[in-house]
């Protein structure tokens, strides 16, 4: 705790005397601010996209039992071994029955795959390598002893781990799961979110804006990624009324673990949206990071560790923002098993003048060499979001450098994925 908070004052101090901070500070103090949780307990058919919180262990072994993976008759080798090829069919079975024994090496049973086999049986021929006549098989191959055969606790013994913690639940997992009984899982708990959007500026999706307005996008956007990691946020758009967005931060403070908010950061007359949240006692951890999109970025927390994500209204800088910064927080906080960002070839030269690290739009694609490769598209700025539908990343361009070479190799942020 100490550690975090001379990291949190030293970047504070940083920031008062330089305004801006670096990206990787940024991260630094954002991924400071892991926080856990818990976790709860779910039907494994409500389970699809959490995050497992414990093993899931076989309740018993794997196979449960002997079973042929054919159809077709099982013997007694030792009849085989005596020279016989011919055996009289003493009886079917067919999966879920119990078990036939077979006392007779010149006697065999017709069974089907995935049947339990009787330990008196040891060798099991295709129905495509006999003849069957007045009931009677003939083996037509040389068999060997244990063939077709998967044998009990194969896969895996009573109690071993099937699926480890700390990872998203996929349909697999769940198929596992009910295969051992397994109808309750235990989760991480998703923090409860609220995402706010600002601006007289806005009206609703389905109303005709004026030549002056524009359609919210930015709350939808940020719910949708939201609803990846199962999580359902609470949706908020406010005008820029400083009364208003005082008095509702205060509910969401105190009803809410994480506020994501866009619009309402930069340096307007309008901009309310710092000064109220260090007057309702949510300290400031920065504002402003030397990117772009997304400079004007603003994140603080309050005593109750309630933690405000607020980003700039341009809808690309929220995109961007929300995947560089807030999903990698998400992530850790729900211990997800790998949260290792990607790397990409530069597929062609690129500049990049002004003293910012750069955060570009591209297209990943791979190569016949199974390289990742970035395309960039060209775009018009943080406002223009028309092109988000037909990317897939975030190239990130260190600040160091204003001449970006193809062939170079840099950290991507994927969406659309």
């Amino acid at each position: 705790m100490l550690a975090q908070r001379s990291l949190i004052n030293q970047w504070q101090q940083l920031a008062a005397k330089m305004e801006m901070i670096s990206v990787q500070q940024a991260e630094e103090l954002i991924l400071s601010q892991i926080q856990d949780f818990g976790t709860e307990e779910v039907r494994y058919t409500d389970a699809l996209g959490r995050v497992l919180a414990e093993d899931i262990l076989a309740d018993r072994d794997l196979p449960p039992f002997e079973r042929p993976t054919v159809d077709g008759i099982a013997i007694r080798f030792s009849g085989y071994e005596k020279g016989l090829h011919t055996f009289k069919i003493s009886g079917v079975q067919s999966a879920g029955e119990a078990s036939i024994e077979v006392n007779s090496d010149h006697d065999c049973i017709e069974i089907m795959t995935g049947a339990a086999l009787h330990n008196s049986l040891n060798c099991v021929i295709r129905y495509e390598d006999i003849s069957i006549e007045n009931g009677v098989a003939t083996i037509n191959i040389n068999p060997k002893k244990g063939q077709n055969i998967h044998l009990k606790g194969k896969d895996k013994k009573a109690d071993d781990v099937l699926v480890t913690a700390n990872q998203v639940i996929t349909p697999a997992i769940i198929g596992i799961a009910a295969s051992v009984g397994k109808t309750n899982l235990l989760v991480k708990k998703l923090p409860k979110i609220i995402v706010i959007s600002t601006g007289d500026e806005m009206v609703s999706p389905d109303v005709i804006p004026s030549d002056f307005q524009l359609r919210q996008s930015n709350g939808i956007t940020i719910k949708s990624v939201l609803q990846k990691y199962q999580i359902k946020a609470d949706l908020l758009h406010l005008k820029d009324d400083y009364d208003l967005i005082k008095k509702e931060l205060t509910r969401c403070l105190s009803q809410y673990d994480v506020l994501l908010m866009s619009g309402g950061v930069s340096m307007g007359k309008f901009d309310f949206l710092p000064q109220v949240c260090e007057e309702l006692g949510v300290e400031k951890l920065f504002h402003k990071i030397k990117q772009r999109p997304g400079k004007p970025f603003w994140f603080g927390k309050n005593e109750a560790q309630k933690l405000v994500f607020a980003f700039p209204g341009n809808p690309v800088s929220v995109f961007m923002c929300l995947h560089r910064y807030f999903v990698p927080w998400l992530k850790n906080c729900l211990g997800f098993e790998s949260n290792t960002p990607l790397n990409a070839v530069l597929d062609s030269d690129l500049n990049f003048e002004p003293p910012l690290q750069y955060f570009a739009q591209v297209k990943l694609q791979v190569n016949s060499s199974g390289q990742l490769l970035a395309k960039v598209i060209d775009t018009n700025g943080s406002g223009d979001f028309s092109h988000l539908a037909e990317t897939n990343a975030f190239i990130e361009l260190p600040l160091e450098k204003t001449h970006f070479a193809k062939g170079e190799v840099y950290k991507v942020w994927p969406y659309n994925l």
